[in-house]
């Protein structure tokens, strides 16, 4: 009898060790989910590209991390990361409109993009492709860093068709820039007047924010509306421009392209960036506002306006 109690006790005693063991490696299983959950929703950077201007236009490239404040939706962020990005390498898609509407003009626009690859790419540093658009998007020259081979391309186009701008833009981003080192840059050559695409421009905004795309675009309206923002086909370049960082350049007359690509040169080469970790740490693929400001009143700051926040993901 008192061999059997024994063996009950010590059964019981085994039973209760083997309950807590479970208990305590349940509570090592869910510290562990919590820990995967916390590093996943944490981890995200925001890093943000932007330029400084003074009240002239001119660039300031000398100010340092103390000369920056950034909010996200108003809320003060704390800068972690900050450099002058004058070196970085550049990937660069020029989007070459060869529809209809730009007959007659693509002489002039060939020359001034040839001028820009000239000016702008270091050779064994930066990297450029071009891609066509009409109805349909071509690519007609991969990456390189070969100036010549760029400006044979653009030597084959021809103008015909309707204009799909923002699927060329998209698919430009989608297949080629992500995943490249550097900056990540588009150019579009374009009167801007889209009328056969898939993606809306709604779409193209969002995947180049979320791949740190900054996109510049060179309009090519008739003349009486260059410099005029009443157009549709002006409205959608500057949105395009403005909510990425980038910039629209309106030349007054066809002439004028050279010098557009020569501003954009030099804003590519008068870049600061920054980066902070968001206070904000819901992971729910909201938007978020961005706003970037120097201690001094007088000096402007050129950056896209915000960033899609990435969603938790549970490992």
């Amino acid at each position: 009898m008192k061999n059997t109690r024994l063996f009950l006790a010590v059964g019981l005693c085994l039973v209760l060790s083997g309950s807590l063991a479970a208990q305590r490696n349940k509570k090592a299983e869910a510290a562990k989910v919590e820990d995967s959950q916390t590093l996943s929703v944490n981890v995200d950077l925001v890093n943000v590209l932007f330029t400084v201007v003074d009240k002239n236009g001119r660039f300031i490239t000398n100010l340092q991390r103390g000369d920056f404040k950034v909010a996200e939706d108003y809320n003060p962020q704390m800068i972690s990361n900050f450099s002058n990005e004058t070196n970085l390498p550049l990937s660069i898609g020029l989007v070459f409109d060869t529809s209809a509407s730009i007959l007659g003009k693509l002489k002039f626009e060939q020359e001034a993009a040839g001028e820009f690859f000239y000016t702008t790419l270091r050779r064994g540093t930066d990297k450029a492709f071009v891609v066509t658009f009409d109805n349909r998007v071509g690519l007609v020259q991969d990456f390189t860093d070969n100036s010549e081979l760029l400006i044979r391309s653009l030597d084959k186009v021809h103008s015909a068709g309707t204009t799909a701008l923002f699927d060329a833009v998209y698919q430009s981003i989608d297949n080629k820039l992500i995943g490249q080192e550097g900056r990540h840059v588009i150019i579009a050559i374009s009167d801007g007047d889209d009328n056969s695409s898939e993606h809306s421009i709604e779409d193209t905004i969002e995947m180049a924010q979320k791949t740190d795309t900054v996109i510049y675009a060179v309009g090519t309206n008739p003349t009486q509306l260059f410099g005029s923002d009443r157009d549709r086909g002006n409205k959608y370049l500057r949105r395009l421009t403005e909510e990425t960082g980038g910039r629209l350049f309106l030349p007054i007359k066809l002439e004028d392209l050279t010098q557009s690509f020569l501003q954009i040169s030099e804003e590519l080469r008068s870049q600061y960036t920054l980066g902070y970790r968001s206070s904000n740490a819901k992971r729910d693929g909201s938007y978020r506002r961005i706003k970037i400001t120097t201690t001094n009143k007088l000096f402007r700051v050129r950056a896209r306006d915000g960033y899609y926040a990435s969603r938790a993901t549970l490992n």
